[in-house]
């Protein structure tokens, strides 16, 4: 049985916060999975204003994330975190599902 579930880091979860802060004008980050990337699919992040009605909804301090339905379907038990160390700062997913995922942590394979 899948885990349709994604967890925020709390350090991802102060970052979007941060991110929010700035952009007055947007209430969430949308996470979605597209094809294409060095795997097969790749994330993709976006700033958005409001939630469609199929998203699941996942809220830390004051932090939003949105994934949609189709997206949830390859992210089920996957961890959102953010990285800051010697090789710069960015999201990445940690995605019980990847059977293969490129060096970027951007794309991965089912």
């Amino acid at each position: 049985m899948m885990q349709h579930t994604v967890t925020l880091s709390d350090a991802a979860a102060k970052r979007i916060a941060a991110i929010l802060d700035a952009e007055k004008d947007k209430s969430a980050m949308r996470v979605s999975v597209e094809g294409g990337g060095c795997s097969g699919f790749s994330y993709k992040f976006d700033l958005v204003e409001a939630a469609n009605e199929d998203d699941l909804v996942l809220e830390k301090g004051n932090a939003k994330v949105l994934i949609d339905s189709l997206s949830l379907v390859y992210m089920g038990g996957s961890e959102i975190d953010f990285v800051d160390n010697l090789l710069g700062q960015s999201f990445q997913i940690t995605n019980p599902n990847a059977v293969a995922s490129c060096g970027c942590g951007t794309s991965f394979s089912i």
